[in-house]
């Protein structure tokens, strides 16, 4: 499967911004999603993830009850509706991809997901 991420920006804190990621392949259903972000000078962070159809998601607590993670197995795209947004949300934010289904702590290390986006610019100005 191929990523393609996209909807980030220059935002200001407080605002709003919603990432999209969209997926090639038939068989995205079949695919447990996650969102991770990297800061400059920072490791590669778990964000949140959704299971395949959506009925189950998780999250980091640094962006629980913020963030909102959901997706549209019809339009092969995962989505991550970010508000509140502060200054330490900055990074660049990466969709992943893993075949199957996962769940729990297992969906947390990045090395769990066998595919990756290229990547979205974050910016949050305080």
């Amino acid at each position: 499967v191929q990523l393609q991420a996209s909807g980030g920006g220059l935002v200001q804190a407080g605002g709003s911004l919603r990432l999209s990621c969209a997926a090639s392949g038939r068989t995205f259903n079949m695919y447990t999603m996650g969102w991770f972000r990297q800061a400059p000078g920072k490791e590669r962070e778990f964000v949140a993830a959704i299971g395949w159809h959506g009925g189950s998601t998780y999250y980091a607590d640094s962006v629980k009850g913020r963030f909102t993670v959901s997706r549209d197995n019809a339009k092969n795209t995962v989505y991550l509706q970010m508000n509140s947004l502060k200054s330490e949300d900055t990074a660049v934010y990466y969709c992943a991809a893993v075949y199957g289904f996962y769940s729990g702590g297992a969906l947390y290390t990045s090395s769990r997901y066998n595919y990756w986006g290229q990547g979205t610019q974050v910016t949050v100005s305080s």
